[in-house]
């Protein structure tokens, strides 16, 4: 079954500053190649600040777009994973393991499988 791990936390939670950001980066990507070796890991991401973001809506025809995100929030998304796995409890034993879990939260959500 696949799921997207979807990595949010408030922004001025967790490493602040280029130098905490570097210091933490070999824990990402050791936790990166674990989910890799293990044959589960489809691709990810992590996305830049929430404050480079644009919202767009269609509403009659017209496109609107906002800058910033969709609702003001205090955890906002930072990256995911998209990962193949037996199980949600398999899907939460790899979510727990993210370097951000601890000062964050993970969304986990099953991918909805669209038949050809």
């Amino acid at each position: 079954m696949k799921y997207a791990l979807l990595l949010y936390s408030a922004e001025d939670v967790g490493p602040q500053g280029e130098k905490e950001m570097m210091d933490e980066m070999p824990r990402w990507f050791s936790f990166t190649e674990e989910l890799t070796q293990a044959g589960h890991n489809l691709g990810g991401e992590a996305l830049l600040p929430v404050a480079m973001s644009t919202t767009l809506r269609v509403r009659d025809g017209e496109r609107i777009t906002t800058d910033g995100p969709f609702a003001e929030t205090k955890e906002v998304l930072g990256g995911f994973y998209i990962i193949d796995v037996e199980n949600l409890d398999e899907a939460m034993a790899w979510a727990e393991k993210i370097p951000s879990a601890p000062y964050g939260s993970v969304e986990i959500r099953p991918v909805m499988e669209i038949p050809e």
